[in-house]
């Protein structure tokens, strides 16, 4: 069971984008102090949900100032990125990390973004296939060309090719049974949102396990599941710091995906939302955590949580969270995993 901290770069209020992007790279080290397996950065653009738009950038610079942690993205967005340039980004910090780079990718959403980026509402609805088959060949590296309908070149060699045969570890990013058969098809694990209990997610996994028979492929290992962690000494006590501090990041946040198109959105309550994550996931005393992280585990079948360990705001609660989670939780997840 791989145990990863979730950093992604939220904007709470009343701090500034250099303070919020030093404090999740601080968080980051002090995951890999801690003894966490991975630590994964998201990718967002043009709002205060997450102040990082590059992952992968992000995930370099603290490749370099870890050593042992595995670093991924959660997500780099496909449909406004091009896959070769992706591809080959990914295969360079695989080779220069000695293979501790995972690439998460995501269809993303029908965002501003896509105007903004000039890849427009088609790549996001109808390209996300071939944006992805383009991508699992350029990550193998060498000689590719491609004759699709969204990308078309001459034959060219993919450089560098991957240190991680036959390709660095992907995943890719689930809320749709449309993604989860493009995944099961490609052979790739799928990753889980907080959004989701531990019911739903294995409801999600259950339906790629039959679409993965349907498609006639082995069974698939890799699976993350998110999950919000958050540890006090009581129960009471967890919840009331999530409470305050979590509305506080989910209102503006959350106010801030628009649509390039005008369409309605479906729009959550920030408050109800953070009593959802409360109750949902593992918020609460050591104890308590350790109990519902297992049975995430447990009912998932999911070989790896990603764990949102920046709930409480401020840089000290945020590390002090992660210290006491690598000391009084994790090592209870693992044996009893």
């Amino acid at each position: 069971m791989r145990i990863g901290a979730f950093l992604p770069a939220a904007g709470f209020p009343g701090r500034d984008h250099t303070a919020t992007l030093e404090a999740a790279a601080r968080a980051a080290e002090a995951a890999e102090r801690a003894g966490f397996d991975e630590v994964w950065f998201a990718e967002h653009h043009f709002m205060s949900y997450g102040v990082c738009p590059s992952a992968v950038a992000m995930a370099a610079f603290v490749l370099g100032r870890t050593r042992t942690v595995r670093v991924g993205t959660a997500v780099s967005v496909l449909s406004t990125a091009h896959p070769v340039a992706l591809a080959e980004q990914a295969n360079l910090l695989d080779q220069v990390s000695g293979g501790r780079f995972v690439l998460g990718v995501g269809r993303g959403g029908p965002w501003v973004d896509l105007e903004v980026f000039g890849t427009g509402l088609d790549r996001y609805e109808r390209g996300f296939g071939e944006s992805l088959e383009v991508l699992l060949r350029a990550l193998r590296g060498g000689p590719m060309r491609a004759d699709g309908a969204v990308f078309g070149f001459r034959e060219v060699e993919i450089v560098p090719g991957p240190r991680t045969a036959p390709h660095p570890e992907a995943v890719v990013a689930a809320t749709s049974e449309a993604t989860l058969g493009l995944a099961a098809e490609a052979g790739l694990p799928v990753m889980l949102g907080m959004h989701q209990d531990a019911g739903e997610q294995a409801r999600m996994l259950a339906e790629y396990a039959r679409l993965r028979e349907r498609a006639g492929g082995a069974p698939v290992r890799g699976h993350v599941a998110a999950s919000v962690a958050h540890v006090e000494d009581t129960r009471e006590r967890a919840r009331k710091v999530m409470l305050e501090s979590l509305p506080r990041w989910l209102g503006p946040g959350l106010a801030g995906y628009t649509t390039v198109d005008g369409r309605p959105r479906a729009e959550r309550d920030p408050d109800a939302y953070a009593a959802f994550l409360c109750d949902a996931h593992a918020v609460g005393s050591p104890e308590e955590c350790a109990r519902r992280l297992r049975e995430q585990a447990g009912a998932t079948g999911a070989d790896a949580l990603m764990l949102l360990v920046e709930g409480a705001g401020e840089e000290e609660a945020v590390l002090r969270n992660i210290a006491r989670l690598g000391e009084e939780v994790l090592p209870a997840v693992r044996g009893g995993a």
